[in-house]
């Protein structure tokens, strides 16, 4: 019995996930069923029970399902209830207002970091909200601050073959072992178009009370934008803003670069 209601609630996060990566908007039965890789009579039944707990919706008139007003409401709560997001919205939201760029808080999970906060500021319009979005560590300035409490070791454990997303991309664990202590050694982090060509962004460590890394804050957009700014002064924007949420968390103490 314990196995037939794990395997219910497995093809049920299927369903959903396969939803919530569609990026052509609502799915019908028949596209979740391929993504899934269930029976059509089987996606149809968990459809049915997840459009009637809300976990799924249709819009209107349309065949297709979206994710549903549950997810939605599960989501937010769980960000309330998640002191790093608490303690760090407004200080991300004031850094893009006074900046004009994106604010990202993030943490990691697994292999991937995962955004907790996103703003927008005047010079980083998007249509999309980053939040509960995941992005890889090593090519990212959010995620080499992530990976400061971790070592070579585990990186390579962690990572496995580090993808090359630009000619500017950190692609051997060498490498990025050796950019890690550079962050550890400045206290923050820059993202040098690693991910993306034409974006520049800059990071720095957020720590708890015993002063463990447990997220990181970002601010980041247009290359020639932010250079126009002051990289210099941007750095020390989001290290403050780090600085600032990591005694909120508690850290009352100086950490060594280590």
């Amino acid at each position: 019995m314990a196995a037939e209601v794990q395997q219910g609630f497995g093809r049920a996060a299927s369903v959903l996930a396969a939803i919530a990566a569609s990026t052509t908007g609502p799915m019908r039965a028949s596209d979740i069923a391929r993504a899934t890789g269930l029976g059509p009579s089987t996606t149809a039944r968990l459809l049915a029970t997840l459009d009637e707990l809300g976990y799924v919706s249709k819009v209107g008139d349309m065949p297709g399902y979206t994710i549903g007003t549950t997810v939605l409401r599960l989501a937010s709560e769980g960000l309330n209830q998640n002191p790093v997001h608490r303690e760090s919205r407004a200080t991300a939201q004031e850094l893009a207002t006074r900046t004009g760029f994106s604010a990202n808080v993030a943490v990691r999970d697994g292999d991937k970091l995962i955004y907790l906060c996103h703003f927008e500021g005047r010079h980083a319009p998007k249509s999309h909200t980053m939040i509960g979005m995941s992005q890889p560590l090593h090519a990212s300035a959010l995620g080499k601050c992530l990976l400061l409490d971790t070592t070579e070791d585990e990186r390579r454990a962690l990572l496995g073959d580090l993808p090359v997303y630009t000619a500017n991309t950190i692609g051997a664990h060498e490498a990025l072992t050796a950019e890690v202590e550079r962050v550890r050694r400045a206290g923050s982090a820059v993202e040098d178009q690693e991910l993306a060509l034409g974006r520049l962004g800059m990071a720095a460590p957020i720590r708890d009370s015993e002063g463990g890394v447990v997220a990181a804050i970002s601010i980041s957009g247009r290359l020639t934008l932010m250079r126009e700014h002051g990289v210099d002064l941007l750095v020390e924007d989001v290290v403050e803003a780090a600085d600032r949420i990591s005694v909120g968390l508690g850290l009352i103490t100086a950490v060594a670069p280590g």
